[in-house]
């Protein structure tokens, strides 16, 4: 069954706009490290350690009326926010240090100097705990999962297509780990584990729409014999656009929804696949696709050489 195509298939020249794509992506990642370099992240629970506390109003609460009470009793450095709803706050807590009150009895503090702010009884819903050692190994390993990775995949698509298409795959992916977690960065979003598992998605998602192109680039470089590199490889482009709007709609619709509908547990996750799909696209052509040209990819790279056997010449070539 042949696939669904929405749009006829086009003649669009993206390779003739690979210099404008260059300078663009080059001043937004100059941006991003910067911001990542200077600035850093804001970093989750999850990384930083502490305790995070969530409670639940009877009546809609003002995040003043939360924030002043607990720095009056010991609490300066607790982030509050609205967990969903107005009635629903998070509150998180830096770590618990040596000789200080423990993260049980931090707990229990929190919600009676609020339940006599308040008046009223506040339900405690949860209460997590993360040392800070624990939060550096989490940190430590995260990049780690992410460095390894990076590997494995150039070794796997030098292996598959041919260096020039591994460097150039590499160095899409590293693009949009960095254009993904500088915007976390810039405007300052909470870096957290979720964060980091959406990063590691991105990393797959658009490695396999680099490989759809690459794949489609190495069956025209066999058929078309007289075609140039850049006109093989903006064909082949052209031709798998179709897939690539519904491939990355669909993912979009969904993920939109969990961004707008999931409540702020998966924000930040849902945020990170939203940017990293978007840029993952967008860099399969022009980073990915770019790059294997300008390091000279040609037919004779990806066109198996004729085996001879007793004499005679047999063409392999599919």
């Amino acid at each position: 069954m042949a696939p669904v195509q929405i749009l006829k298939e086009l003649n669009i020249d993206f390779m003739g706009k690979r210099y404008i794509a260059a300078v663009a992506s080059s001043v937004v990642l100059l941006l991003c490290l910067a911001s990542i370099l200077f600035r850093g992240f804001d970093f989750g629970l999850d990384f930083t350690g502490g305790t995070v506390i969530e409670l639940g109003y009877e009546n809609p609460v003002e995040i003043a009326d939360v924030t002043g009470p607990l720095a009056k009793n010991g609490f300066p450095e607790a982030i509050v926010q609205y967990f969903g709803s107005r009635t629903d706050i998070l509150i998180r807590l830096p770590p618990v240090q040596e000789g200080e009150t423990g993260s049980a009895q931090q707990s229990d503090k929190v919600v009676s100097v609020l339940s006599q702010a308040s008046g009223g009884d506040i339900e405690l819903r949860r209460v997590e705990f993360v040392g800070p050692q624990v939060g550096e190994h989490l940190r430590e390993q995260g990049g780690l999962a992410v460095l390894f990775s990076l590997i494995g995949i150039l070794i796997y698509v030098a292996f598959r297509f041919e260096w020039r298409f591994a460097v150039g795959a590499v160095a899409a992916l590293v693009h949009d780990v960095i254009f993904t977690v500088g915007m976390f960065s810039i405007f300052r979003i909470e870096f957290d584990l979720t964060v980091l598992a959406a990063v590691l998605a991105v990393i797959g998602y658009s490695l396999n729409d680099t490989i759809v192109i690459f794949d489609r680039i190495r069956e025209n470089f066999r058929k078309m014999r007289k075609g140039t590199v850049m006109e093989i490889c903006n064909r082949s482009i052209n031709q798998t656009l179709s897939r690539t709007i519904i491939t990355s709609g669909t993912t979009l619709l969904v993920l939109f929804a969990l961004y707008f509908l999931g409540g702020e547990a998966i924000a930040g996750f849902s945020l990170a696949l939203i940017i990293g799909i978007v840029v993952g696209t967008y860099s399969t052509i022009y980073i990915a696709t770019a790059i294997a040209v300008w390091l000279g990819v040609s037919k004779a790279d990806l066109i198996p050489v004729p085996v001879v056997k007793e004499g005679q010449v047999v063409d392999d070539r599919p």
